[in-house]
């Protein structure tokens, strides 16, 4: 039997779901979109700053709480450092029922690199 890496599963899960660009993102929220922009990081990198309205949500909880969260009609956004736990957070709720979820590719980093607002 051959063994699945880390990055075999991620790449599986980015042809699995919908990617959006941070410019997509940032055009949402120019048209403010209802959207939920759910964090997946670690909290040390959360409090270094996210997204304005964002939810954090480590993704070592997702299956335990994101029901009690987000309703599955909602639009989601889910973001990581760089598009990677994003991938497998959208695959997971994707899995869950959660029909209209994407991952923001690039993650927050790409969102820095497009001057988009990052808070405290």
């Amino acid at each position: 039997m051959t063994h699945k890496t880390g990055q075999d599963l991620i790449d599986e899960a980015k042809h699995q779901i919908e990617q959006m660009t941070p410019e997509q993102v940032r055009d949402m929220q120019a048209r403010k979109e209802r959207v939920v922009y759910l964090d997946v990081r670690e909290p040390n990198e959360w409090n270094l700053g996210h997204l304005p309205h964002a939810i954090h949500l480590p993704r070592g909880n997702l299956e335990g709480k994101v029901e009690g969260l987000i309703d599955r009609n909602q639009k989601v956004v889910i973001y990581c450092a760089r598009g990677n736990r994003s991938a497998l957070a959208a695959l997971t709720m994707k899995q869950m029922g959660y029909d209209k979820v994407s991952s923001m590719a690039r993650g927050i980093q790409g969102w820095a690199e497009i001057d988009g607002e990052i808070v405290d």
